[in-house]
């Protein structure tokens, strides 16, 4: 047998090789996965009943549902700066009717609490947004994360290489902790859900701002570190409006009458991934996830409540990788 057709035989072998050892890697990543319920939910406006709304979509998680009552829940929303023309936070409207339906469901107190990463006028973010006029009523508190005290907490796997991250006391004091982002693309991870709303718990006060020191760490990284050391026990993703391109401040609204509810946010944010027409298996964060019990397979997921069909979101050129 010539000597070219036995080194190209070696190197076809090899190739193949290496191609079996990577499926073998992707189906042991999926394997791996346990199992997670995430909640979809039609919701068109925002003037419909929200708090009906809001009390199904925790109603349908039992084990959460017995840790609301008595408890102090502290609702984390995405709050950055206020646009009118563009649909960047949380919108109050189901912020409010998030606080209402856990105290109608037997919250002892309620609590909303954000870091924003751009304006440093939380005082200006609830008038302009309208939320301090929505939560006065309910008798709902503020707390501005950014000058909070700060706890040292630790992310068991340490992706940020700096030992520990300062985390505000009234996110790690809370019984039962909700995050309530925006669904939108992002410029730096390509999409900022529930994992990465929590960039907010950091004290502004203590890293600065914008929070570079998390940037420099690598900013997957300092997703997942939070997130595996606060564990949320719940979350919310405001999808009514949300956002495409340029987000999280420059996108485009994208109306997708959509409320997505669960209790393990890798799987919440991979379900909302898929909803935006990509794929969540190539959102670093999210991948980075599942060595730590994070559930973003699609066969690990169910998927109840409403069918509701993916649209597909714009992103930036960065990430057109992410695209299904």
């Amino acid at each position: 047998m010539p000597l070219s057709d036995v080194s190209r035989r070696a190197l076809l072998g090899g190739a193949a090789a290496v191609a079996g050892l990577a499926v073998g890697a992707q189906a042991w990543q999926t394997l791996r996965q346990g199992r997670a319920q995430v909640l979809q939910m039609r919701c068109p406006r925002y003037d419909d009943d929200l708090v009906a709304r809001v009390r199904e979509g925790i109603t349908a998680f039992p084990a959460v549902l017995a840790r609301v009552k008595g408890a102090h829940v502290v609702l984390k929303p995405n709050l950055v700066e206020v646009r009118p023309d563009r649909p960047i936070n949380t919108d109050p409207r189901l912020i409010a009717a998030a606080a209402e339906a856990f105290l109608s469901l037997g919250a002892r107190k309620v609590t909303v609490a954000e870091g924003a990463g751009h304006s440093r006028d939380s005082e200006y973010l609830l008038e302009q947004s309208g939320l301090s006029e929505l939560l006065g009523p309910l008798g709902v508190p503020f707390v501005d994360l950014n000058v909070d005290e700060a706890v040292m907490v630790s992310g068991p796997a340490d992706l940020t290489r700096l030992g520990q991250l300062p985390v505000a006391r009234t996110i790690m004091a809370a019984d039962l902790l909700v995050s309530m982002p925006k669904l939108k693309t992002h410029h730096h991870v390509g999409v900022t859900l529930s994992m990465k709303n929590l960039f907010g718990t950091v004290p502004g006060g203590v890293v600065g701002w914008p929070k570079n020191p998390l940037h420099w760490a690598g900013i997957d990284n300092s997703i997942v570190d939070p997130w595996s050391g606060i564990r949320p026990a719940f979350a919310i993703v405001d999808g009514i409006v949300g956002m495409e391109g340029d987000g999280p401040i420059m996108g485009t609204a994208v109306p997708m009458g959509l409320l997505l509810f669960g209790d393990q946010l890798p799987a919440v944010d991979a379900a909302a991934t898929r909803l935006m027409g990509l794929r969540p298996e190539r959102v670093d964060y999210l991948r980075k996830a599942i060595a730590l019990g994070g559930v973003i397979a699609a066969s690990h997921i169910v998927a109840a409540g409403d069918v509701v069909p993916a649209r597909p979101f714009q992103v930036l050129d960065l990430f057109k990788g992410l695209r299904a």
